[in-house]
C-alpha cells in the first residue's frame, strides 16, 4: 500500500498515541523512588531511560511501510519504533522492570529491547545496529529470501566510523538497507551545526552510491511516503537509502536531563496535537474519535503495567543463563 487512506492514517494516530502512552507511564514510573532527591539507580525501573516523546511520527511513518519480512534494529532511543513495530507491550513493559516474562527475561533494560517474532532489536551502542542490519540484508540475499533491512540511528551517530563503514558496503554491494536518520538536532548536549560538516546527512548517501532523501516536517504521512519510496527501491535491487528525518526530543537526552543547553526558542514542537488537528481538519476523524483512541492507548499501557509490575522477577542463579559460552569444563 503507498496510498494515504483515512484507515491507515488513522493508524499513524493510534500508534503516535500508544507510544506516548508508553513513554509517559515509564517517566512516571522511572522517577519513583527518586524524588524529591534524585537517586540514580533506585525504584522499580533500574538504570537510564531515553524516552522517544517527539519522535513518533518517524516509527509509525517508517514501519507502515514494511512488511513483517523486513528486518529492524534501533538504537538507545527505541521505544517509538518498537511500539510501531508491534513489539509485544506487556513483555516490553516487564522488560524495562527487569521482571522475568521481559522480552530478554529482564537482563536487556530498555535501550536493549529485542523481540524476533517481528524481527526487531535495538542497541545502546550509537551505530551498532549499523552493521547487524547490512548483514541480515546480506544473508536474505545470499538466502534467496525476502526483506529489506531497516538502522535506525540518530544524527550524531551518522558521525561514527560504522556509519561511514557500512553505507560504503550498501553502496558497494547495493544491499536492501535503508538507514533512517532521525534528526533532532542534538548528540546529547552538543548541536549538530556544531558536530556536523554538512547541513545533510542524506547528502551524503551520494558518497556511497546510495540515494539520499529528506523529510523536513515530523509529519507521518510524509514520512511514509518517503518509506515507501525507499522500500521500493531496496525491494527493486536498486540498492540502499539514507533517509533523514526532521523529528524532535521533548523530554531530554534522558531522564534528569533539563535541557538547560536548549535556547528557548528552539524548543521542539510537540507532533501529537498538530497531527491531531491535521485529521481532524481532513476529515479523517472526529475530536470525539481522537479522544476515543486516546483513552484506549492508555487503557491499553495500563494494562501492561499492571502485568509488569505483577510479574516476578528472575531468579538470581539464573544471571549467567542465556550466554553464548558456559563455564570452562
Amino acid at each position: 500500500m503507498s496510498e494515504l487512506t483515512d484507515e491507515l492514517r488513522r493508524g499513524f494516530w493510534e500508534v503516535m498515541t500508544l507510544s506516548r502512552a508508553f513513554d509517559d507511564a515509564m517517566i512516571a514510573l522511572y522517577w519513583e523512588g527518586k524524588l524529591p532527591i534524585f537517586q540514580f539507580g533506585a525504584g522499580p525501573l533500574p538504570g537510564e531511560l531515553h524516552c522517544s516523546n517527539g519522535a513518533e511520527p518517524v516509527g509509525a511513518g517508517v514501519c507502515a511501510a514494511l512488511s513483517p519480512d523486513d528486518m529492524i534494529t534501533a538504537d538507545h532511543r527505541p521505544h517509538h519504533v518498537a511500539v510501531a513495530r508491534g513489539v509485544d507491550l506487556n513483555r516490553m513493559a516487564a522488560e524495562l522492570l527487569g521482571k522475568k516474562p521481559g522480552l530478554s527475561q529482564g537482563k536487556g533494560g530498555h535501550m536493549h529491547i529485542y523481540d524476533p517474532a517481528v524481527n526487531f532489536a535495538s542497541s545502546g551502542i550509537i551505530a551498532e545496529g549499523l552493521g547487524p542490519a547490512a548483514g541480515m540484508a546480506l544473508a536474505r540475499r545470499l538466502q534467496k529470501r525476502p526483506g529489506v533491512a531497516v538502522a535506525f540511528i540518530g544524527e550524531g551517530a551518522a558521525n561514527q566510523g560504522a556509519f561511514h563503514e557500512v553505507c560504503n558496503m550498501v553502496g558497494l554491494w547495493k544491499l536492501p538497507v535503508i538507514v533512517v536518520v532521525q534528526d533532532n538536532e542534538w548528540g546529547v548536549s552538543t548541536a549538530k551545526s556544531e558536530s556536523t560538516a554538512v547541513e545533510r546527512n542524506a547528502d551524503r548517501a551520494s558518497a556511497y552510491a546510495m540515494a539520499g532523501e529528506w523529510v523536513g516536517t515530523n509529519d507521518p504521512d510524509d514520512i511514509y511516503l518517503a518509506a515507501v519510496r525507499a522500500v521500493a527501491r531496496a525491494r527493486a535491487g536498486e540498492g540502499g537509502t539514507i533517509l533523514e528525518l526532521k523529528t524532535a526530543r521533548l523530554t531530554g537526552h534522558f531522564m534528569g536531563d533539563q535541557q538547560a543547553y536548549i535556547p528557548e526558542q528552539m524548543k521542539q514542537v510537540d507532533p501529537l496535537p498538530l497531527y491531531r488537528a491535521k485529521l481532524i481538519r481532513d476529515g479523517v476523524m472526529t475530536a470525539e474519535e481522537a479522544d476515543a483512541i486516546e483513552a484506549r492507548a492508555k487503557e491499553r499501557m495500563a494494562r501492561a503495567m499492571q502485568f509488569a509490575k505483577d510479574a516476578p522477577y528472575p531468579d538470581p542463579r539464573e544471571a549467567f543463563d542465556h550466554v553464548f559460552a558456559g563455564e570452562a569444563a
